[in-house]
């Protein structure tokens, strides 16, 4: 059994990886200050002995004993982090050094849940670990983007001068159950808009991709990033490299929820990324990961939750 620290554990990725961890055997200490993150998400956690919740904001130190820190706390919706950027810079950047404290001190190992966001809109298609973006500083996206992008530079740091041992991931888009509703992200707008009956909103016309993993694919690339040898340390890319359209997945979802919902086009926003796909080879590699979930199947199981929760 270890003991496990998940910061930002009561969110849409915290909680399955709470989960997981539980049925593991292991024991898991869920913080969170529930800016985005939801009780509810957890609410059939807390019986369990080994499951522990702590209300607490990442942006101020916190102490305790464990043999890991999965460090997942930061608004991740373009919704949600520019709601109060300088807040999400500051869960960004602060709430890294912080659980790098913490690791240091305590000798622990800490996941850094990084993003696809680092490489802003890329001019190298697909984006191996290698690129090193294209990224907007001063841009509405730029509290996110560089905020993530700061904390890789804090982890790399950490791990040279002081030997913290350390583990960066790069998420792709994500999906699945818990998702918020009203996160403005594109799986879950067009879900709750044609299970509402409402006309699906595209931004742009439609042409720009990207590509969708599902979250039991996520838990396990964490999972395995975590259990790798100390000399490899990332970053690493994990998402789905299957890559399609705005218009597709607005289609395959009108399909599977079998609404009678249009689909309208309104003028893209500020820096929004015209391709986004992952290399996965290093993920091949060093973990033996590919994602399994088809879009369909996942899809299919992300409408089901969405209909209990919407109607």
């Amino acid at each position: 059994m270890k003991r496990i620290l998940i910061t930002g554990g009561a969110g849409f990725i915290g909680s399955h990886l709470c989960e997981r961890l539980l049925n593991e055997g292991n024991e898991v200490i869920c913080l969170d200050n529930y800016f985005t993150g939801s009780k509810q998400n957890i609410k059939h956690l807390l019986d369990n002995h080994n499951f522990e919740l702590v209300r607490h904001d990442i942006t101020s130190p916190y102490f305790v004993e464990v043999d890991e820190i999965y460090n997942l706390a930061c608004p991740a919706s373009p919704i949600h982090y520019q709601y109060n950027p300088i807040k999400t810079v500051k869960t960004s950047v602060m709430g890294a050094i912080n659980v790098l404290g913490l690791a240091k001190r305590i000798k622990a190992k800490v996941l850094q849940a990084s993003t696809s966001e680092v490489y802003g809109d890329p001019e190298v298609h697909p984006q191996p670990e290698g690129y090193w973006g294209n990224v907007n500083p001063i841009g509405l996206r730029s509290c996110y983007d560089e905020g993530k992008r700061c904390a890789e530079t804090l982890f790399m740091d950490y791990h040279r001068q002081n030997n913290v041992k350390i583990k960066i991931v790069r998420i792709f888009n994500t999906y699945g159950p818990r998702m918020h509703p009203d996160d403005g992200r594109v799986v879950s707008n067009f879900i709750v808009q044609a299970l509402q009956g409402k006309d699906i909103t595209i931004y742009g016309n439609g042409k720009q991709t990207r590509s969708f993993q599902y979250i039991d694919d996520l838990v396990e690339a964490l999972i395995r990033t975590m259990n790798t040898e100390n000399d490899f340390i990332g970053p690493v890319n994990i998402g789905n490299p299957g890559e399609f359209t705005m218009l597709e997945l607005a289609e395959k979802v009108i399909e599977l929820t079998g609404t009678k919902s249009k689909i309208v086009f309104q003028p893209l926003p500020s820096d929004d990324p015209k391709q986004r796909c992952p290399d996965i080879s290093l993920a091949k590699e060093k973990l033996g990961w590919e994602p399994k979930v088809e879009l369909e199947e996942g899809l299919r199981k992300t409408i089901e939750y969405f209909r209990k929760v919407i109607l």
